[in-house]
């Protein structure tokens, strides 16, 4: 008697539309391609369940589209007789062309060569090659009514079937005019068939308005099998490419499936959308699309994970249909292996397995492997696959120390093995609906997991979480659950576990209260994970390989498609993963930057010290961040070859001599800017200035020597400025020093003729009539009767009241100026609003008076940095 298959069965997109005519997957994006009745085409998007991509084709039916992935193309065919072709990026017409000369039923991408394949009710297969500008190659006559569906043998690309309405199913060679041969036996017409893609069988599937499905053995040309059970005309069929089981789809309104060894019925869909269509599977992936009368779905059958294993010396085994194969990574031997890269890896046949194989999984020592399946597992030596143990068993889940294991029989039973032998059996408190390995035996209920102690059985700790994983290291002294959410890192105590034991104090009816820590929760979702040390590796939901450790995540990898890991060789520093089409590819991770991390998370600093010499030069930077993050900064400074992040570092410690020195090497004006900021908060205005300059940074310097009083570096800022073409800077420094002559020199020499006339006019009107010169030439260029309009001072003394005593003050100023005065004379000196410097020049001949311009300047630099605009009066 056989056990059934318990394959999980999950909705993950229901798209609901006009009549579904076909319906195909993209084999690398998440899309799914429907044709509709209506003459439209669509393309959704699985993942985020959106449409993504529309195409008008035509008003009348569009029976048949194909993604063809390597061209960027969708090809549709419909019943207007038109084969045309659509780039799905651009969404424009590629090309188009009448294919027959009646409805188009069916079209086909050849896997390697620039052909499609096209079936018809005219009764004709075409053969169409797109490289020779869309030429009929050939064309395949034979059947006597509709050709409903044509099919691509996967075992060899030259041969393909095709279903009739005529009730045959004929096999034809490309290149050949003639069938090689016709399978006979639906009394109706037959309209669906598919391959099976196993290697050791080879059978045909076959679909019928007799209401049944046929297997048919085509090297024998006999039918091996009849499914009975649709109620209605059977409309699509499909040979699974990863799972044993047959898909059938009918009028009727159910999916049937079927199991492809047994042909028992293992169960009927019905999804209540009316008719099915099609169906598409493919392989690689567990989803399978179906097209209904009143729109589509995405089922995801069973497991994501392949069936693979990888014991911790580096064999790999794994189950490719009912087959196991094996392959060991020592083989390699120094063969360069590339991160990412796919392992070329002789494989070895370990023979066939007497259950269909959905999980394979080492005992913890390697010696032996269990495969779980159908509702059964069996025990095999891991040498030569030779049976040890079996027995029915929904999960399966190996003990830390190998010579135990347990089995979920059903939502309530439990049973424990030791040696191989029946050692206890019990119910858990509140139900059983999942098991996992490790340290502690974890029993999932509804609503909470239970860890219970592998010896006596007995509750250590229940837990109010719903895991998906359970991940535990191999000191037991770690664990990881992860959930469908985030995952959390506990440290299991069992000192603590062991006194409650002895004492009976700190236990409920939830176990013991101290049995578990919590170090961390993370909101990432862990697909797939293990431990080496301290450090927690995991692939998440996202496809990134990443390690946690101290409550930080460091990223090895972006990875593009999904991958699952198989485990960590501490001797090769590489760590395997595996994908569904059971590809290994690795990824170096140094063993001695793990062991470092864990000495620094257990506080072991000399273990610590003495790992570091191990730690190659490029791996130390890496280091060095995680030490940052841990708060260790001054061993991070010590630790990191990288320039960049030592001088953040040295500016986090107040390092300003090793800051400097990186600055000096690096020349960085960024750099010099932050070390200027750094220098000024500790008083170093020295080295700030030093900084600043390096940076070219006037605006920093004029705050800094203004804020110091600095007369000397104002003026060099000044100088400095103007050389460099800093006007601004230049003119407001030159300005705050009294000289007047360079901010007149200034304004001439930047071409701004106006402002120069105007400060010139309020402060050096012996310079009036010369400025006026050149800005009236200069103005004369652009507007002759604007410069016409211009008034000289020295032709026009009329025009100017006040001019003689302008120019009398501009002496007494300039006589009597002193460049700097001490800050302590600020407070004797009077305001400059209270200072008329006309009245005070009509009474100058030679005596020693103030300077109110000093005062004056310091008005006009205030109300400067106030407007941020220039201002004369």
């Amino acid at each position: 008697m056989f056990s059934p298959l318990r394959l999980d069965i999950k909705r993950k997109l229901t798209a609901r539309s006009d009549r579904v005519k076909s319906v195909d997957l993209h084999p690398s994006e998440p899309w799914m391609l429907i044709s509709l009745y209506s003459g439209t085409v669509v393309v959704w998007n699985h993942e985020s369940q959106t449409m993504v991509k529309t195409f008008e084709v035509c008003d009348l039916p569009v029976r048949a589209a194909k993604f063809v992935a390597r061209k960027h193309w969708v090809i549709t065919g419909s019943d207007d007789i038109q084969i045309r072709v659509f780039n799905y990026n651009t969404l424009e017409r590629v090309h188009m062309f009448e294919a027959h000369s009646d409805y188009i039923r069916c079209i086909v991408v050849h896997p390697t060569q620039p052909y499609i394949l096209t079936s018809s009710d005219d009764m004709l297969i075409k053969l169409w090659d797109w490289d020779r500008k869309w030429t009929c190659s050939q064309v395949f006559e034979g059947h006597a009514h509709y050709v409903m569906q044509i099919v691509i043998n996967p075992k060899d690309n030259n041969q393909f079937a095709s279903a009739s309405l005529d009730r045959t199913i004929k096999v034809w060679q490309l290149g050949s005019k003639m069938p090689n041969f016709t399978l006979e036996g639906h009394e109706k017409g037959v309209n669906c068939i598919d391959y099976y893609g196993g290697g050791d069988k080879p059978y045909l599937v076959s679909g019928a308005d007799d209401r049944l499905v046929k297997i048919w053995d085509y090297q024998n040309k006999t039918c091996v099998q009849t499914l009975v059970g649709h109620a209605q005309n059977v409309t699509c069929v499909s040979f699974h490419p990863e799972l044993p089981i047959i898909l059938t789809g009918a009028e009727d309104g159910t999916v049937r499936v079927w199991h492809s060894n047994t042909y028992r019925l293992e169960n009927t869909l019905n999804y209540s959308m009316e008719r099915v269509w099609c169906v598409c599977s493919q392989p690689g992936s567990n989803s399978v699309a179906l097209g209904y009368d009143e729109g589509s779905i995405i089922l995801k059958l069973g497991r994501e994970e392949p069936a693979m294993s990888m014991d911790s010396s580096g064999k790999v085994m794994w189950a490719h249909h009912s087959e196991v194969q094996q392959a060991n990574l020592k083989a390699m031997g120094d063969a360069e292996i590339r991160d990412g890269e796919r392992l070329a890896l002789a494989v070895k046949d370990m023979g066939s397995c007497e259950i269909y194989p959905q999980t394979i999984q080492h005992s913890p020592n390697g010696r032996f492997v269990v495969v779980c399946g159908d509702g059964e597992y069996i025990i095999y030596t891991a040498v030569a696959l030779r049976n040890k143990s079996f027995g029915s068993a929904q999960e399966f889940v190996w003990a830390h120390d190998s010579s135990q294991y347990a089995i979920r029989e059903g939502n309530n039973m439990v049973k424990i093995f030791k040696n191989f032998k029946e050692k206890k059996i019990f119910k858990p408190e509140f139900g059983a609906e999942g098991i996992f390995a490790g340290f502690l035996l974890g029993v999932r209920s509804n609503s909470s997991l239970a860890f219970y102690d592998w010896e006596s059985a007995e509750l250590v700790r229940r837990i109010e979480i719903q895991p998906k994983h359970i991940f535990w290291s191999d000191s037991g002294e770690l664990v990881c659950i992860a959930t469908d959410e985030s995952f959390f890192v506990l440290r299991y105590l069992p000192e603590k576990v062991s006194a409650a034991q002895e004492s009976k104090e700190g236990t409920s009816e939830d176990g013991i209260e101290d049995a578990f820590e919590v170090l961390g929760e993370v909101a990432e979702v862990v697909k797939t994970g293990a431990w080496v040390g301290d450090c927690f590796i995991y692939i998440s939901s996202v496809n990134r390989l990443n390690y946690y450790v101290g409550g930080e995540i460091i990223t090895i990898a972006h990875m593009d498609r999904p991958m699952y890991l198989l485990g960590y060789i501490p001797k090769d520093d590489r760590l395997y993963l595996g994908d569904k089409e059971l590809n290994i590819v690795s990824y170096s991770l140094l063993l001695s930057v793990l062991e470092y991390q864990t000495a620094i998370m257990r506080k072991d600093f000399n273990t610590a010290d003495s790992l570091l010499p191990t730690i190659p030069k490029e791996q130390r930077t890496r280091v060095a961040h995680f030490l940052e993050k841990q708060g260790f900064r001054q061993q991070a400074l010590a630790v990191s070859t990288d320039p960049e992040h030592r001088f953040e570092l040295a500016l986090q410690l107040g390092e300003l001599k090793l800051a400097h020195q990186l600055a000096s090497e690096a020349e960085s004006e960024q750099k010099w800017k932050q070390l200027a900021e750094l220098a000024t908060t500790k008083c170093q205005f020295s080295l700030a200035q030093e900084c600043l300059h390096q940076a070219q940074d006037y605006g920093g310097l004029l705050l800094l020597a203004t804020a110091s009083g600095n007369a000397d570096m104002v003026g060099k800022l000044a100088e400095g400025a103007e050389r460099d073409g800093r006007t601004n800077v230049a003119f407001l420094t030159y300005f705050m020093r009294g000289r007047l002559d360079k901010c007149l020199d200034l304004l001439i020499k930047t071409n701004r003729l106006p402002e120069a006339a105007f400060l010139a006019r309020t402060y050096l009107p012996s310079h009036v009539s010369r400025v006026v010169k050149l800005w009236k030439e200069s103005l004369s260029k652009v507007n002759q009767k604007a410069a016409d309009a211009l008034a000289d001072p020295g032709q026009y003394s009329n025009l100017f009241p006040g001019l003689r005593q302008a120019l009398l003050a501009e002496q007494y100023l300039k006589e009597t100026h002193v460049g700097v005065r001490p800050a302590a004379e600020y407070p004797l000196i009077t305001p400059n609003e209270d200072r008329n410097a006309l009245e005070e020049s009509a009474g100058f001949v030679c005596e020693e008076v103030g300077e109110p311009e000093v005062r004056i300047r310091i008005c006009i630099s205030v109300l400067f940095r106030q407007t941020n605009t220039f201002t004369f009066i």
